[in-house]
């Protein structure tokens, strides 16, 4: 851990942070809109997306991918008919983003890793919704190549939620 990181996480400096980024970029509105994004970008695949953000991570641990693996495993991500589930993670204290995506969703972790980046450079830009939205695209023409169609016909469930989830 960097020294400045270190020391931000020390005096709960990073905490608070957490906190003031949650309050002034993530309102009530932006929740909303991102939302409605997520839902729509769901319709023509059977990907499921799910958005955490975390304010203040756990001091029990300071892995951010670890911690990314426990809350896939604790908001059920996993939990779709075909295993679909993709879970775009934020420590905003850490600055850290995560993606952790199910076993039928067959994207390369470098393909994940693309949308990670840019979406950290885009809230270093602070563009956190934009960023967001962008994010939210791009893990949906992933999922539109890497995951069952719906069926002809056939109308595909939302079996997770599409309100980003604040931890």
């Amino acid at each position: 851990m960097p020294k400045q990181a270190l020391w931000k996480t020390v005096t709960g400096l990073s905490g608070l942070e957490g906190h003031w980024l949650r309050a002034k970029h993530f309102t009530p509105a932006v929740l909303e809109q991102l939302a409605a994004r997520i839902a729509e970008s769901e319709r023509d695949h059977t990907g499921e997306l799910v958005l955490a953000i975390e304010a203040v991570s756990p001091l029990h641990e300071p892995d951010s991918h670890v911690r990314a693996l426990e809350v896939f495993g604790r908001l059920r991500v996993w939990d779709t008919p075909l295993n679909t589930g993709v879970l775009l993670y934020l420590a905003l204290d850490r600055h850290h983003i995560q993606i952790v995506a199910d076993r039928g969703a067959t994207v390369s972790n470098t393909d994940w890793e693309r949308i990670c980046v840019q979406l950290e450079h885009d809230f270093r830009q602070k563009r956190y919704a934009q960023g967001l939205e962008a994010a939210i695209d791009a893990i949906e023409q992933l999922l539109l190549t890497h995951t069952p169609a719906v069926p002809e016909g056939g109308v595909d469930t939302d079996d997770l939620p599409n309100s980003p989830v604040m931890l």
